[in-house]
């Protein structure tokens, strides 16, 4: 007579249980829908593109150009608004305004090579270059870009934040006295003062503690370092 299935065994004996091996598995060989792909839930976790530690080289950030806009679109509307009054005026049949008048007969008895029309010529040229340089280039030149860390997240610091960062990290270094930083897009520039350590001893240390503090910035650009330690000088 058999023993039925999932029976309890006898009382004073022991069952051998189950022994799960390192993939949670019974013993048994997983087979292909049996249980979750194991390189399926690693690539899962991988980064995204570009979210490695050197990251990419990034572009500036490209600025609105507020007030350039409002300018042009200003005088625009302006310009448009009187001459669409005017030629509604003429229509109605009232005599055309008195500027309109005036400029359509300088320009039509003044030769091109009149001192007037060619300082016109040039003002409109130099506006309409200035017009283009600002749509060309992107601007915000104050913002560093950043390395990017995640695709869809552009992160930049301001020069002003960098610079202070900078030089508190040049005031822990010993024998510093005082330090001024500017940073430029491709430079920065430490002026330190040293008061009772070498001063090539302080620019060593300089040197490398600035090192670290620019690859901790994080930016896609690091600028380099140029650093200048003297004595303070002399009172009186």
């Amino acid at each position: 007579m058999s023993e039925p299935q999932g029976a309890q065994p006898p009382e004073g004996t022991t069952q051998r249980l189950p022994v799960l091996d390192e993939h949670g598995t019974n013993g048994q060989e997983t087979r292909k829908g049996d249980g979750p792909d194991r390189s399926d839930a690693s690539d899962a976790h991988e980064p995204p593109p570009g979210s490695g530690a050197d990251g990419g080289r990034e572009g500036r950030f490209w600025s609105a150009r507020r007030v350039p806009a409002s300018i042009v679109a200003l005088l625009l509307v302006g310009l448009t608004g009187l001459f669409l009054y005017d030629i509604v005026s003429v229509r109605a049949g009232r005599p055309g305004m008195y500027w309109r008048r005036e400029l359509a007969e300088q320009l039509a008895e003044r030769p091109l090579d009149d001192t007037w029309v060619l300082v016109g010529a040039g003002v409109a040229a130099v506006l309409g270059l200035w017009l283009l340089i600002l749509a060309a280039t992107p601007g915000l030149r104050d913002v560093l870009p950043m390395r990017r860390t995640h695709t869809e997240v552009r992160a930049g610091l301001h020069r002003d934040a960098a610079a202070t960062a900078l030089r508190d990290r040049a005031m822990e270094v010993a024998g510093v006295q005082s330090a001024r930083v500017r940073v430029r897009r491709r430079r920065a520039d430490v002026r330190a003062t040293a008061h009772f350590r070498e001063v090539d001893d302080v620019k060593t240390d300089l040197d490398g503690v600035l090192a670290d503090a620019v690859g901790g910035l994080g930016l896609s650009r690091p600028p380099a370092l140029s650093v200048r330690v003297r004595r303070p000088g002399r009172k009186g």
